[in-house]
């Protein structure tokens, strides 16, 4: 005979409440992601793509390079990268602060791990391959805020992964530029008296995503999605509180 004490009808009522609570969240993680997240996630990650392409193409055919990144070899290199003469490879939108200046980046935030385009190209892939499994097959994209912010991030991959693969047209530079992502955004802040923003390394709209997605993932972690579970355990309270004063009766 078994010395085990015996649970109550209201203990094993409650169990049995959790785990068909847990079996609902398990089933509800499998149904299918509704159609519009799918043109959430690719309309914003493929206009970003765009937009990052378009901007690039159209600054450093305007601006050109600066010489230091210029075969100089053949005198016509020079001459393409010239850009706008009167320009010298920068114009500013607000003196001083903000403006836009041609640069190629051979490496990754801050320039670090230069001329290792292919280690980066080769994880920007493998992100590729994640993210639409990750959202799709697995279901985080039933998150709509999720979903806008893997959407930035991918178009912020797809952006800087065209420079590093070298399918822009790259000709006439020094080959250690050629894998390398193009930026133009300079920002400077003086009044900080910090170097760092006297200028901010250049960037361009592909970083911007990548960014503002990692900023809306930080906020769902600790922000929004704190809320949600709050709310879910008090929902659960009040679920158990009713169901104990069903048993009483």
């Amino acid at each position: 005979m078994s010395s085990a004490p015996k649970k109550s009808s209201s203990a094993k009522d409650k169990e049995s409440g959790v785990r068909s609570q847990e079996s609902a969240a398990a089933d509800s993680t499998r149904l299918p992601v509704p159609r519009n997240r799918y043109v959430i996630f690719l309309a914003i990650a493929l206009l970003g793509f765009a937009a990052d392409w378009m901007t690039k193409e159209a600054v450093f055919d305007w601006l050109g390079v600066h010489a230091d990144f210029v075969e100089k070899s053949h005198p016509e290199n020079l001459s393409r990268w010239r850009g706008d003469p009167s320009r010298d490879h920068l114009w500013w939108l607000w003196k001083g602060r903000l403006g836009i200046q041609t640069s190629i980046n051979t490496g990754a935030l801050f320039g670090m791990g230069a001329g290792r385009w292919w280690l980066f190209a080769s994880l920007a892939v493998v992100a590729l391959i994640g993210i639409p499994t990750w959202l799709f097959y697995f279901g985080a994209a039933h998150d709509r805020w999720i979903t806008v912010a893997i959407g930035s991030v991918t178009g912020g991959i797809l952006g800087n992964l065209y420079d590093r693969l070298g399918l822009w047209d790259s000709a006439g530079l020094q080959a250690d530029f050629q894998h390398g992502v193009r930026d133009w955004i300079l920002f400077v802040w003086p009044e900080s008296g910090m170097k760092m923003f006297n200028p901010w390394p250049n960037f361009n709209i592909a970083d911007s995503l990548l960014v503002t997605g990692a900023i809306m993932l930080v906020v769902h972690a600790f922000v929004w999605r704190e809320k949600k579970e709050e709310k879910e355990d008090r929902s659960q309270e009040t679920g158990d509180r009713k169901q104990e004063a069903g048993t009483r009766r």
